[in-house]
């Protein structure tokens, strides 16, 4: 379990969160939804003690979040950011097991997890010893998610990691990502800003703007009972937009010959 109190963090003159509290429950998917610039990723970074707070204490489990501990309880979760963030002078292999070779984990021990995982995220194992440069889009995001993986952690992060994918690779990988948090049964924290991701994902849906929580629960919860005028907002024009697109595609189909 995961938990947040009283948490603040400002960046200079700009205060990024302000006085967050939040319990994302052991081996469910919270997903934590906003605009951009909303405090997302920074609630991220300090759940993963990249960051402090300035106020408040972030618990991994019964662990408070400090200097001290930061590297030990980091072990105990995995981090996919944005655009996977792959070392491009890696190969795919070595990308995965960075932090296994940083540990002592010995060849035998590397190699027949790196198996287990690509046979999890159906990654051609032909392709370990390409570069980051000549995998697909998909492809380096299963890399990220491997090594994210690979030393088995409790907690798995995630930092919009389909964003910079096609539609079509987003809602393939979408599935199986949802496969595999389902069959790992760990506590997993995704951010996004896409609504219908965040209902996909999500077993617990957080809504942060301008660095507080507006509200914390199911989507059914704020369809109906939305907190604040900015949730009923948000979750419109997101659900407007694909409402256009379905009229289109209905529109073109009867179009087609």
């Amino acid at each position: 379990m995961i938990r947040l109190e009283k948490v603040s963090k400002s960046f200079g003159a700009s205060r990024v969160l302000e006085d967050v509290s939040l319990t994302m429950p052991q081996a469910r998917t919270t997903a934590v939804m906003g605009l951009s610039g909303s405090g997302k990723s920074t609630l991220l970074a300090l759940i993963v003690g990249l960051e402090t707070p300035d106020q408040g204490d972030v618990w991994i489990g019964d662990d408070r979040m400090a200097p001290r501990s930061a590297l030990t309880l980091r072990r105990r979760m995995g981090y996919v950011i944005q655009d996977g963030g792959l070392f491009p002078h890696l190969t795919a292999r070595r990308n995965i097991e960075l932090m296994a070779r940083e540990m002592g984990w010995p060849e035998a021990r590397r190699r027949e997890r790196v198996s287990d995982l690509c046979a999890l995220t159906r990654f051609p194992a032909d392709a370990l010893e390409r570069y980051p440069a000549e995998l697909s889009g998909g492809q380096r995001q299963r890399v990220s998610l491997m090594r994210a993986l690979m030393l088995d952690p409790p907690i798995v992060l995630l930092d919009e990691p389909l964003g910079a994918l096609d539609p079509m690779t987003r809602a393939k990988l979408q599935e199986e990502l949802k496969s595999i948090f389902r069959t790992l049964e760990k506590t997993v924290v995704i951010v996004t800003h896409d609504v219908s991701e965040a209902a996909f994902f999500g077993d617990t849906i957080v809504v942060v703007h301008q660095g507080r929580v507006l509200q914390q629960g199911g989507f059914h919860d704020l369809v109906a009972a939305p907190a604040d005028a900015f949730v009923t907002d948000f979750i419109r024009a997101q659900t407007q937009r694909f409402a256009a697109l379905g009229k289109l595609a209905s529109t073109l189909g009867e179009r087609a010959p």
